[in-house]
């Protein structure tokens, strides 16, 4: 039985955290009622919690998860309430509601395997790779090759645990059905990839291993406070660009690598940055097309150009490289990772300001206002970039040295396995973890 504070008769919570969630409903504001239920932890009552995110989904506009919650609500003693709820809260992107009405289900169900399988779902997509890989092995007397097995190595990848992920995938039989094949294919080129780095180590090497992407610059701020070399926000700048675009020439002359030309994507801020980089690597530029051989793609953000009429179209197109095609992101989304993955990445962030962007300013008084967005043509934009001052920023000094040389003998190490496979969209960030800002 699952205990709590619930007054069927008040229909109101009655924890602390649970009453601020109620309050920011009472208020319209969703989006707070949210981080109230994240902040309650995982051992609120389960019907009061239910009773939050009934009016929550209604609110949402979630049919299936205001009934699925208000059933809970009613029976939080109930094994198929409790795993209807946590079913809901995963297709609702509310996993880490899922977890504690899953957990208790499976603690009356040991070795159900189709609760097994939410509640790992839940852990992954709340990037809780140890715990879903240690709930999968308790499991792996009794489970399938697939999907279990592979979610197992899957798991155990994304938490940093290489020999687990070797042994269970030498233990993976070749999948019977069509679709896993890709998926096989895929989490096949991980381990080979890790495999080339030997042990990795940090940012650089996990976002090579997990998604095939070399990473251009590490974040100099707050590396020793939880970055890890990720920006959490950032108002890019003209020369940050240009840093970014010489190491894409780095990369590309390291890994003997010769496009031929520069292709232009149609929202302003790739073409803009496609435009610079055809300047820096010497290289006309064409617009896009899906078939183009050796050539660079160049985005800005490829969650910008997914915004763009023809975006969701190209997006598709680039799952797959055409040959010799280099597909190329100045500014990725870790917290929001774009539909394909990019071979390179200049710098990863979780909100960034375009140099051409409406940014904040602080004036010498210490207030603070808006400079309205550069509406100046792409070409003078791109020219700023070209002429920019590339030089690093040190930041605060606590981040590891980056020099040019590094990055160099890094992607010299990596020549035989980039540009593999398929561009599919990661998931995770890995097991090098960055703290995250609402």
């Amino acid at each position: 039985m699952i205990s709590g504070m619930f007054s069927r008769r008040s229909r109101r919570p009655r924890s602390a955290e649970l009453v601020k969630a109620w309050e920011c409903l009472d208020s319209g504001d969703l989006p707070g009622a949210v981080r109230q239920l994240r902040a309650a932890g995982e051992e609120a009552p389960a019907a009061e919690v239910a009773l939050v995110v009934e009016r929550a989904a209604q609110a949402a506009g979630f049919e299936d998860l205001e009934q699925a919650a208000a059933a809970l609500a009613a029976r939080p003693d109930h094994a198929q309430h409790l795993f209807d709820f946590g079913y809901a809260c995963v297709e609702r992107g509310l996993s880490f509601l899922a977890i504690p009405p899953l957990r208790t289900v499976l603690t009356h169900n040991p070795g159900a395997l189709v609760v097994v399988r939410e509640l790992v779902s839940a852990y992954e997509r709340e990037e809780r790779h140890g715990e879903a890989m240690d709930e999968l092995a308790r499991h792996e007397g009794d489970f399938a090759d697939w999907p279990d097995r592979y979610l197992l190595v899957y798991n155990a990848l994304m938490a940093g645990d290489l020999a687990t992920a070797r042994r269970q995938h030498a233990l993976l039989s070749e999948p019977g059905d069509a679709q896993w094949r890709p998926t096989w294919a895929r989490q096949t080129r991980m381990l080979e990839r890790a495999a080339a780095l030997g042990e990795p180590a940090g940012l650089r090497d996990w976002q090579y291993v997990i998604g095939g992407q070399v990473l251009g610059t590490l974040s100099p701020f707050g590396f020793a406070a939880g970055m890890a070399g990720r920006y959490a926000y950032l108002q890019d700048t003209p020369g940050q660009c240009l840093g970014a675009l010489r190491r894409l020439a780095l990369l590309l002359s390291a890994t003997r690598t010769s496009p031929r030309t520069v292709s232009l994507l149609p929202d302003r801020g790739s073409r803009i940055l496609g435009l610079a980089a055809a300047e820096v690597l010497d290289l006309p530029a064409v617009p896009f097309g899906s078939d183009r051989a050796d050539t660079v793609v160049v985005a800005y953000d490829l969650n910008e150009l997914a915004g763009h009429p023809s975006g969701p179209e190209i997006i598709g197109a680039l799952f797959e490289r055409a040959p010799g095609q280099v597909l190329h992101e100045h500014a990725g989304c870790w917290t929001d990772t774009p539909a394909v993955t990019a071979d390179s990445v200049g710098l990863l962030h979780q909100s960034v300001v375009a140099p051409w962007g409406e940014r904040l300013r602080v004036d010498e008084d210490g207030r603070t206002g808006r400079e309205a967005a550069d509406e100046r043509p792409a070409e003078d934009l791109a020219a700023e970039i070209v002429r920019a001052d590339a030089t690093f920023d040190e930041g605060d000094g606590e981040g590891p040295a980056d020099p040019d040389e590094a990055f160099t003998a890094f992607a010299e190490s990596v020549r035989d396995g980039w540009l593999t496979g398929d561009r599919a969209r990661v998931n995770s960030s890995g097991p090098v973890r960055s703290s995250r800002f609402t």
